[in-house]
């Protein structure tokens, strides 16, 4: 999302709600004044009246929040999700809409994925009443999975492998046009190797210039990084498992150093032991989390302002960490696809059925 000045710190809002919340019983001082038990952190459904999966979720603000989904869905929120408007674009009723960046409540950049020119990208300037088509893929072997923006103008989106590398799209006026950036500077793919477009987290970036892209589907679970905005790539393997339904399937980074990838096995039931990583060193190197979340979590946020404290979601719950990833502890049990954070602190998630919650706190958070 876009860098913009933020009034309110993020660890100031979630940081706090998190770490007091989550605080095992009895550990305050003798010399401290006895408190009630601070309720946990929660997420607060919001009546989207749509029943569409939505994988992509942008954040804009505590009042401000967009989501796109299954069917063409984009829905729009400017009153804390008190109302949701549905503003997708009029024909992509049969298209999956599985990644969106909003840069305030008018402006928008949409992805559509699939095959051929199923994979698309749209762009509105006017809180969705209209959209542009500003990329329609003609390559047969390319997939699209999920777009990043580094500020308003700047941004990629990036598909599954063709002729064994990974393909950048780039855009330089904010998605009303796109071009193929050139291959060379892409390490060749593994075998079956590929992008997850489950969260709209498989492509991030932080600051002006580095972008990450998360994989799987191989014999190992990957990382790629780039400093140049996505000229040319270094790769690292990660901890995580990787097969046809294992892998990375979202990275969040606080800085250009410190970032965390969540992912495991999809599929309902099956174990995901080793579900989350850290690294802080860019992504040269990925450590397993000693504790990670105990199963598959799709979508992982961690902002600048956050300190230690990041989120993860999936569909058997949503986890926080207040050591930058190294141990999480599950908050909530509800099915949710995808997580971001605004600026201004305001923190919402998305999933199946046209779940969309934001993150409430009680004064007895801020009490302690």
């Amino acid at each position: 999302m876009l860098a913009m000045v933020r009034k309110v710190s993020f660890a100031g809002i979630c940081g706090a709600v998190v770490t007091a919340s989550l605080m095992a019983p009895g550990t305050a001082s003798a010399q401290a004044p006895e408190r009630a038990p601070a309720a946990r952190p929660a997420w607060r459904l919001t009546p989207t009246g749509s029943d569409a999966r939505l994988r992509g979720l942008a954040a804009v603000g505590r009042t401000v929040a967009w989501a796109a989904g299954s069917g063409g869905t984009v829905l729009r929120t400017t009153d804390a999700g008190r109302n949701w408007q549905k503003v997708g674009p009029p024909d992509a009723a049969g298209l999956e809409l599985r990644d969106i960046e909003a840069f305030d409540a008018k402006r928008a950049v949409v992805l559509a994925i699939g095959e051929g020119e199923a994979s698309r990208v749209y762009r509105t300037s006017d809180g969705g009443r209209t959209w542009t088509l500003g990329f329609k893929n003609t390559e047969p072997k390319a997939f699209y999975d999920c777009v990043t923006f580094f500020d308003s103008r700047r941004g990629l989106a990036v598909s599954d492998p063709v002729d064994g590398r990974f393909r950048l799209i780039a855009t330089a006026d904010g998605g009303r046009s796109w071009r193929v950036l050139p291959g060379a500077g892409m390490p060749a793919a593994l075998e079956g190797e590929s992008a997850f477009a489950a969260s709209g987290q498989c492509l991030v970036s932080h600051g002006s210039r580095d972008v990450w892209l998360a994989t799987g589907g191989g014999s190992r679970a990957r990382v790629f990084h780039s400093r140049d905005r996505g000229r040319t790539w270094t790769v690292a393997d990660t901890p995580l498992p990787s097969g046809s339904s294992q892998g990375v399937f979202g990275v969040a980074f606080r800085d250009s150093r410190h970032g965390i990838a969540v992912g495991g096995d999809y599929r309902p039931g099956q174990p995901s032991p080793t579900a989350a990583a850290t690294t802080s060193d860019g992504g040269r190197t990925w450590r397993a989390a000693p504790r990670p979340p105990a199963e598959y979590r799709s979508g992982v946020v961690w902002p600048v302002y956050a300190g230690p404290v990041a989120l993860a979601v999936g569909p058997t719950g949503s986890d926080a960490t207040l050591d930058g990833g190294r141990s999480w502890t599950r908050f909530d049990t509800g099915s949710f696809d995808t997580v971001d954070c605004a600026d201004d602190g305001g923190c919402w998630a998305a999933g199946e059925k046209g779940r969309v919650a934001v993150l409430i706190a009680t004064p007895a958070h801020f009490a302690r």
